[in-house]
């Protein structure tokens, strides 16, 4: 078939805060999570902020934003993904009075993308919880969370209200069950974090979510306010009817996180989950009115699918599989473990669809690699990383098939659109980009911008909307 993306069409790439703004104790800014987990959301966790943590210079956008959307602007991004550091607003997250540097940081740069006619897409918590609201109050555990996130939302869609339109609550909330401190600010070590517990800060970001919602389209009703989700399709490892019921539980522990999101209300296959695992919630009738502010639009992450088994002799893990599963055997990997799967892209896309029919955004999709600098035919330094466009163009002819299939999509962002250190490992060698940042994992670098060969291929899918993909 021929590719068709709808006139429109939001292309761009996404990035997170924490992992290439850099600068973590410049202009007032507090401490996060993510200042203290310098081996990345998996790994140790230190007392206070340690040479070795690549975070905490990332590749310096703070002070190269300029130049750095000047090259986005130059592949001809539609749209630009990117967080709101909670802690450069208010630094210890539990503060009445705003951080005014913080603010003005994000005014200049969503100013410099309107220069170039981008449409900010802002994830207002992306795995930075601020490190004081962790220690202090066990993180999301804590009810309190909920009315510090409230003010915080309520000065940045207050402060930026003329200047986003495009929101996100919680960046992968579904993660916080495999990543309960990066993603929850959960100071309680996940060996002693009840199921209740867990399930409890689940709750209470799922009530946070509703109310951002709530207060955004009260600020400004032509806000368009999603959530993202970590999306994992997972398939049974074969037809036997406990591999398919294995299969469908799994999806259900991700579905519950949208669910909730769109339909405004806790589904009959957790309340059965909460009832089989011994798990009580706090939930009170207020919460249950809040959570019925649904979202607009749903957004999400898909780099894997994963496949579940019933059978316990064949449950053998994938290395880089975040969520769990087992090997599939009819897929390839990347050098991270990661099983590359463009076909499940498509099947999250209808899947989300016939679900929900909601607008759907794919705001995280991309290949980490390690990647060879070399010198290019005009003589400048470059990547030929042919093996990245080839990932993209395969999962974004997906993207055309499921369109045809009449799936509403809004838009596509490739993950880590330039070259930023990475959440699960906290690397710089694991390269996402289109554009090298010359910094290395043992700090050196000049932290120069050099572009990747599949910077110019992602600039004409951009110029043509897709119509230069190649079908395979």
């Amino acid at each position: 078939m021929q590719t068709v993306f709808p006139k429109g069409f939001l292309w761009g790439g996404a990035t997170a805060a924490n992992q290439y703004e850099g600068a973590y104790n410049v202009d007032g800014k507090g401490l996060s999570v993510q200042d203290v987990t310098p081996q990345g959301g998996f790994g140790p966790i230190t007392d206070g902020p340690t040479p070795d943590n690549m975070k905490l210079e990332g590749i310096d956008f703070y002070h190269r934003y300029k130049e750095d959307i000047a090259l986005f602007a130059e592949m001809g991004f539609k749209t630009y993904r990117t967080s709101i550091a909670w802690t450069r607003i208010f630094p210890n997250g539990d503060e009445t009075e705003p951080n005014e540097a913080g603010l003005q940081f994000y005014d200049d740069l969503f100013d410099e993308l309107a220069k170039y006619g981008i449409e900010p897409l802002v994830t207002l918590s992306h795995y930075e919880t601020p490190l004081h609201l962790a220690r202090e109050y066990d993180g999301w555990v804590n009810r309190k969370m909920i009315g510090f996130y409230e003010n915080y939302v309520r000065t940045v869609f207050t402060r930026y209200k003329d200047k986003v339109k495009y929101w996100l609550t919680f960046n992968e909330i579904n993660s916080i069950i495999h990543a309960p401190f990066m993603s929850g600010g959960i100071a309680t070590a996940p060996d002693k974090l009840s199921k209740s517990d867990l399930y409890q800060a689940v709750h209470h970001e799922l009530v946070a979510s509703a109310l951002a919602t709530k207060i955004g389209h009260e600020i400004n009703p032509d806000f368009q306010i999603g959530c993202m989700v970590l999306a994992m399709p997972t398939y049974p490892l074969t037809a036997h009817p406990d591999d398919v019921i294995a299969a469908m539980e799994a999806e259900r522990q991700n579905y519950f996180f949208s669910d909730v999101h769109v339909r405004g209300t806790y589904p009959g296959y957790m309340k059965r989950y909460f009832r089989e695992n011994g798990i009580v919630l706090d939930i009170t009738p207020e919460d249950e009115e809040i959570l019925k502010n649904t979202v607009d639009f749903i957004s999400f992450s898909y780099y894997m699918s994963s496949t579940q088994t019933a059978d316990e002799s064949k449950k053998v893990k994938g290395a880089g599989n975040i969520l769990g599963g087992v090997m599939n055997p009819y897929l390839e990997a990347s050098e991270w473990g990661w099983q590359i799967d463009p076909k499940g892209l498509r099947i999250v896309l209808n899947d989300f669809w016939d679900r929900y029919q909601k607008p759907l955004f794919i705001v995280e999709n991309g290949l980490g690699a390690v990647d060879q600098l070399v010198t290019g035919e005009d003589g400048q330094p470059t990547v030929n990383d042919d093996y990245r466009i080839n990932y993209l163009n395969d999962h974004l002819v997906q993207v055309a098939e499921a369109i045809a299939d009449g799936v509403e999509v809004m838009g596509y962002t490739t993950w880590g659109c330039i070259d930023l250190v990475s959440a699960s490992t906290a690397e710089l060698k694991k390269r996402y980009g289109f554009i090298y940042v010359d910094r290395h994992d043992d700090g050196s670098g000049t932290l120069n911008r050099y572009k990747k060969k599949s910077f110019n291929w992602y600039k004409e899918v951009i110029a043509t909307n897709g119509a230069s993909l190649v079908q395979k």
